[in-house]
């Protein structure tokens, strides 16, 4: 059962079934989609009217931030848990290590992909890295022939929202890949360039409250929480006034 929250269906699967229904659409290997959106990424919706579309049209759409969380319990929702692409991300790698399955690394700097990969191939003996790209290009047509004649069980895209979400959207159908993610910088984190929170963030949602302390230039971005749950608030008590 979904739960929408400012136009964006959110799905209510913890990050185990997310993993278990991607390897299980791996059966029918016809490019089985995941996005999970955070608040900030939901805010591209307000501007981009398409995007929300965009987002909509995955097999799977998970949230990636405690504040959809939050969301949801002031609509009254059903979503309980947050379910990262991180997490999800690295769950299915572990599920296909088990049946020597593949991935491909697509985005980040120059090298990050790469050393992604290295750090993947030390960590799970039987996974295959069928290609690495990283994130900066004009032309992708060289791009999507790789990814396609690789055709990864996994194609972990990491090249930030919204621009992620698009190109799986535009090019999922040329692909040939079974799953396919918007990882974000998830692989700067496969790659050993950037770390996770500490559990007790993670556990408590409180991963922002960690980037924040790493990093107190983030807090203009960090104002649009609260902004957007007011929005939250706003939309609810407009459903309930009609």
């Amino acid at each position: 059962m979904k739960t929408n929250i400012l136009g964006v269906q959110f799905d209510n699967y913890t990050v185990e079934e997310a993993i278990n229904k991607s390897i299980e659409s791996l059966e029918n290997k016809k490019g089985f989609v995941i996005y999970t959106p955070n608040p900030e990424i939901v805010n591209v919706t307000k501007k981009d009217k398409d995007f929300a579309g965009i987002l909509n049209s995955a097999d799977i759409v998970t949230p990636d931030g405690i504040g959809i969380v939050y969301a949801s319990r002031i609509l009254k929702g059903n979503i309980k848990y947050r379910a990262p692409g991180f997490d999800i991300a690295k769950g299915i790698i572990e599920k296909l290590n088990e049946r020597a399955g593949s991935v491909y690394l697509f985005g980040g700097k120059p090298t990050v992909a790469e050393a992604a990969a290295e750090n993947l191939k030390k960590e799970y003996k039987n996974l295959v890295i069928c290609g690495t790209q990283d994130g900066y290009f004009k032309d992708d047509t060289e791009i999507i022939s790789s990814i396609s004649q690789a055709e990864p069980d996994l194609l972990l895209v990491c090249l930030g929202a919204p621009k992620q979400e698009k190109w799986i959207y535009e090019n999922k159908g040329k692909l040939n890949a079974g799953i396919l993610i918007g990882a974000g910088g998830s692989i700067d984190v496969l790659a050993g360039q950037a770390k996770r929170a500490p559990e007790f963030f993670t556990k408590h949602g409180l991963e922002w409250l960690y980037r924040l302390i790493k990093q107190p230039s983030r807090i203009k971005r960090m104002i649009k929480l609260p902004l957007f749950l007011i929005d939250v608030i706003l939309k609810g008590e407009r459903n309930n006034a009609c």
